[in-house]
């Protein structure tokens, strides 16, 4: 997902194995993920995704001072949706706590390590269990 700041801003999903870049989207106050070779395209991530960062992830807590965590992996995810009109991007960490995206000091390396599994409609599975068997005509039996 991206976040609702970020409607503006040209996005795309993320792929297994890319690495991404903290940044802040040129028109906006709001931070997210890039990929490096296109850094004004907001990569969006699905609930679940994981990632690995390059070094401890750092924040920003009250724009002023920095902190860092004591993780370099986290899982994607979103809070507070009821609240409208808030950031609800973040990170999850191993020992549960989180952080928004949009707190993320920028310039920090992420790679995707694993998408979410996504359910297929069962539609589409039948559909693909229909055509995956060869037809017989009444001629062969």
């Amino acid at each position: 997902m991206c976040d609702y700041s970020l409607h503006a801003v040209a996005s795309r999903p993320a792929k297994i194995g890319e690495t991404l870049i903290t940044t802040t989207f040129r028109g906006t106050s709001t931070r997210g993920f890039a990929a490096i070779n296109e850094p004004e395209v907001a990569v969006c991530l699905l609930p679940g995704t994981e990632l690995g960062f390059q070094d401890d992830v750092r924040y920003e807590q009250r724009w002023i001072w920095s902190r860092s965590t004591d993780f370099k992996v986290g899982k994607f995810g979103q809070i507070d949706k009821a609240v409208p009109a808030t950031h609800h991007d973040a990170i999850e960490f191993p020992d549960g706590s989180h952080v928004l995206v949009t707190h993320l000091v920028t310039g920090q390396r992420a790679t995707v390590l694993q998408l979410p599994v996504q359910a297929t409609p069962r539609a589409e599975v039948e559909a693909s269990a229909d055509s995956a068997v060869p037809a017989v005509s009444a001629d062969a039996r």
